[in-house]
């Protein structure tokens, strides 16, 4: 950790700032933005790096005052890193980072005549925390020494972290993943309401006026498939089971009603292609219609919702109100402010080159320095381009029979490092043993009674150590990208798996999107270590997001 670690921690109207000797402020949220704000603009070149439990909860009066923070380290992400999956309580990152069982913490007080009365001290005698730290009174009360711990448990963090390799770095780049997360939270995704609310119109209806006429719309949207089925009229579309009866009364034998099973059948019968775009319109309707327009897009014209920087699996980052899963019909609706434009930029094949970045397979990291890597593959395997992309998906996500087993085989002999490196991983996952990934992420053992569970496990151990890779090297990408923006009047407005949306002022449109293409190659330098693996974005400069895909 580089520069003067500050305690930050908020609790309604109290905020306290506890310094590297001790120093206290103790105040309220606006003294702490100016004190904040004061600190960043002296410190030059060596920021202080500030430290909360939790950026959700003390650094969003930070970032709502319009503070651009450069460092910190937040607990709970860090935490996560530790010992892996997504809950991480205050006392139990605590007991953690103190070497204690986290199993042996006190249980926490339920305010009934069972409670143990005890001291009130913020860490008891056995070393773990006061459990009243989970009662918002108490905690306001002594949020003071809780910012104290709160310094202990980040030293006591990075020693820990310290002995797996890059674990240090992956926490800090966590942390301002985390604290990215408050800012795309708060800041929110310009969109156009006027064509959103035509879009909506055009495929789900116009705004109901009351329930009934919310029933008779969609009436209406059943209609249109009910149509070439006479004598089928009481089919209720939302129920799985009546559909599948009716396409069996058709000929049409599925397992379940997904798009992609349906699909094939189109030609059979009309009623499986208007089923499937009954199926788009009632997504827009009850997921993306109205009801969403008026609870995640506010007054001024930005989407909402809540951003985590882990999944609790391997990492990735993740979004409410329908960020990460907006349908294509509406991406048209995504659009920049006036005088502003969107640069987005889509990580090319990540999860291909991260495999030759943490399996350091030296021919296999050769192929990344092409712009297709599969293309580079397929003459490497003599295979045509289809069937060595097949290959390498099938290696990391565990396929090893079928169309795939030929070509694998091919990159056994060709990529020996990458496949050892995978069958490692998925060997730990069978025997119910963690792994780690290359940024030092620890991903749990799940035990397995049976061989085909087990094979379940390893699959999904051998595709965690590269998918928890990528998303450690898109989030250190995403924060280059925030600091190399910020001068131009940039900011990062979405991050979707392996791509993000920076919006910018129009004047600086190809400052921004050579800034974001020159972060690419800066994180990346400094991601592998200086590794001869090449990365590749698709960067343009749109104005709706739907362009991106012309």
């Amino acid at each position: 950790m580089r520069g003067s670690l500050y305690a930050v921690a908020v609790q309604g109207d109290r905020a306290v700032c506890v310094g590297p000797e001790g120093s206290c402020l103790d105040a309220g949220p606006a003294e702490l933005v100016d004190f904040v704000r004061a600190s960043e603009r002296a410190a030059g070149q060596d920021p202080p790096r500030w430290v909360w439990w939790s950026a959700a909860q003390s650094a969003t009066p930070l970032v709502r005052a319009g503070l651009t923070l450069r460092r910190c380290w937040d607990l709970t992400e860090a935490h996560r890193l530790l010992v892996g999956g997504f809950e991480a309580d205050t006392e139990e990152i605590w007991a953690v980072a103190a070497g204690l069982d986290p199993d042996g913490r006190p249980a926490p007080v339920m305010g009934d005549l069972f409670d143990v009365v005890g001291d009130d001290a913020v860490v008891r005698p056995d070393g773990y925390l006061n459990p009243s730290c989970s009662q918002s009174d108490w905690r306001h009360e002594k949020l003071p020494e809780l910012a104290r711990c709160a310094l202990t448990a980040a030293r006591r963090q990075e020693a820990l972290l310290s002995r797996r390799p890059r674990g240090v770095s992956t926490a800090t780049s966590e942390s301002g993943a985390a604290l990215l997360c408050v800012e795309l939270g708060e800041h929110g995704l310009p969109v156009d309401r006027t064509t959103l609310e035509q879009l909506i119109t055009g495929i789900a209806g116009p705004r109901p006026r009351n329930e009934a006429h919310a029933a008779r719309l969609r009436t209406a949207r059943d209609e249109l498939v009910l149509r070439h089925v006479p004598g089928r009229g009481t089919t209720d579309l939302r129920n799985p089971a009546h559909v599948r009866a009716l396409l069996r009364s058709l000929g049409v034998q599925v397992e379940d009603t997904r798009a992609w099973h349906l699909t094939p059948y189109r030609d059979v019968h009309p009623v499986v292609d208007a089923l499937l775009d009954w199926r788009k319109a009632e997504r827009i309707a009850t997921t993306y219609g109205w009801s969403w327009l008026d609870r995640f897009v506010g007054l001024d014209d930005r989407l909402r919702g809540t951003w985590t920087a882990c999944d609790g699996g391997a990492g990735r980052m993740t979004a409410g109100a329908g960020l990460h899963s907006l349908p294509a019909p509406l991406r048209p609706g995504i659009a920049a402010a006036p005088d502003h434009v969107l640069v987005r930029a889509d990580l090319g094949q990540v999860e291909p080159r991260v495999l030759a970045v943490v399996s350091a397979d030296p021919d296999f990291a050769a192929a990344t320095a092409e712009d297709d890597l599969y293309a580079t593959v397929a003459a490497q395997l003599h295979l045509d381009r289809p069937a060595a992309k097949i290959a390498v998906l099938a290696a990391m996500y565990g396929q090893t029979s079928g169309p795939a087993a030929d070509a694998l085989r091919r990159m056994e002999r060709t990529y020996p490092r990458a496949l050892h490196h995978l069958r490692d991983a998925a060997g730990r996952g069978e025997r119910g043993e963690p792994v780690l990934t290359y940024g030092g992420r620890f991903i749990r053992g799940r035990a397995a009674t049976d061989q085909a569970g087990r094979r379940a496990v390893g699959r999904f151990t051998r595709n965690a150590v590269v998918q928890g890779a990528a998303a450690e090297f898109f989030k250190a990408w995403a924060l280059t990208v925030r600091d190399a923006v910020r001068p131009l009047g940039g900011r990062i407005v979405l991050c979707l798996h392996d791509e993000l949306l920076v919006h910018a002022p129009a004047p600086y449109a190809q400052e921004a999107a050579q800034a974001v293409d020159d972060a690419l190659q800066a994180a990346a330098r400094r991601w592998t270590g200086g590794a001869p693996v090449r990365f590749v974005a698709d960067t343009r400069v749109i104005h709706r997001w739907s362009e991106a895909k012309d």
